[in-house]
């Protein structure tokens, strides 16, 4: 099994290294229609995080920066509701109307039927795309205070120069202090295009991907990001079978030794309100195959962070990869159950899910 830290000399189960946005849902309708916004807090690597504190207990933190104004005491105030340590966020001096430096907007719309889900992001100079190396003090983070686990990913690697620079100081740094370093692919073209593509992101994630023991992503971020080869694989890489997942993350395992545990979301999309569901992960040698939840119905397809949160406690708690790997499964199944980019799960429901319940009413 994976070795990680005790919890005794650490103040921290898991500390998560990303930019947090002021989510806006219109709920049922469209952003272009909407006269009135659900407002939440979210972020790829801020939602493990979260996930980690609400559902499973665990100490997290967060590493992040904010403009110094109303939107980001607003973020920071959902942030400590929802759990994760705020001392570490790094609060940038607001110039007046965001011309410099700004705090980040994420409009998403959750879809329905034939309609796909959609996410439109306002993030350009945000305080945490601003972050360069230096500005954290990660000997303090790790030593001082110690966390077992690190979580960070392709979402804040790919803000900026600067900001894919952190993330790799972050992971030399955690795994100098024997941090365990988890890292989320989380390809988004639209975040690549203006700065080089597929092909900086592959440099980028290339890189990085040397320092990360838990490697986690769905079949095009592996593709994308690392440039992995899957023979067989078409334009439409949903028409990858089992096997040819399992082709993909064994071809992983081999370009990156380092790789202790590899992880891929199975995501079959019927229409944005049905989907098929499972993932599968590759440990010392060997691929496990989830539960299968097929015929998913979703709410709010935001579930892969939250899949991670489920996939990370699983192996910190000393679960079988089998075990681990459906805690990731049933926490992202009920994550898009619900609004918002984090689950309101708690453990007991995960783990019912796990033991096979169903949607009958509890009394």
């Amino acid at each position: 099994m994976l070795s990680v830290k005790p919890k005794e000399g650490c103040m921290y189960d898991e500390i998560s290294l990303g930019e947090v946005m002021l989510r806006l849902d219109p709920g049922e309708g469209w952003i272009r229609n909407a006269r009135a916004f659900t407002a939440w807090e979210g972020g790829g690597e801020y939602n493990v995080a979260r996930g980690l504190r609400k559902c499973f207990k665990f100490d997290t933190a967060v590493v992040t920066a904010l403009a110094d104004n109303d939107v980001g005491c607003l973020i920071e105030d959902f942030i400590s509701q929802g759990g994760v340590d705020t001392r570490f966020i790094k609060w940038a001096p607001f110039d007046g109307i965001g011309r410099n430096v700004r705090n980040g907007i994420n409009f998403t719309e959750r879809g329905f039927g034939v309609r796909g889900a959609l996410g439109i992001n306002d993030r350009a100079n945000t305080a945490a795309s601003k972050l360069k190396p230096g500005d954290v003090d990660w000997a303090y983070i790790f030593g001082a205070c110690g966390s077992r686990w690190l979580h960070t990913g392709g979402i804040f690697a790919a803000l900026s120069e600067t900001s894919a620079q952190v993330a790799l100081e972050a992971c030399k740094a955690a795994k100098k202090h024997g941090t365990i370093v988890s890292y989320d692919l989380n390809y988004r073209p639209s975040l690549w295009k203006d700065i080089g593509g597929q092909d900086k992101a592959r440099e980028v994630n290339k890189e990085i991907a040397q320092y990360v023991d838990v490697m986690i992503g769905n079949e095009e971020d592996f593709i994308a990001c690392l440039g992995l080869e899957v023979e067989g694989h078409t334009e439409n890489l949903t028409d990858l079978n089992i096997g040819g997942y399992k082709k993909m993350i064994d071809s992983a395992a081999k370009v990156y030794p380092n790789f202790k545990v590899i992880a891929t979301t199975l995501r079959t999309v019927k229409t944005a309100t049905i989907n098929d569901w499972s993932a599968i992960c590759w440990a010392e040698g060997n691929v496990y195959e989830g539960m299968s939840l097929d015929g998913l119905e979703i709410l709010d397809r935001v579930g892969g962070d939250s899949f991670a949160s489920g996939l990370i406690y699983g192996l910190m708690a000393g679960k079988d990869y089998d075990t681990a790997l459906n805690y990731g499964v049933c926490h992202g199944a009920l994550a898009m159950t619900t609004p918002g980019d984090t689950s309101m799960a708690v453990l007991k429901e995960v783990e019912s899910l796990m033991g096979g319940a169903g949607a009958r009413v509890r009394r």
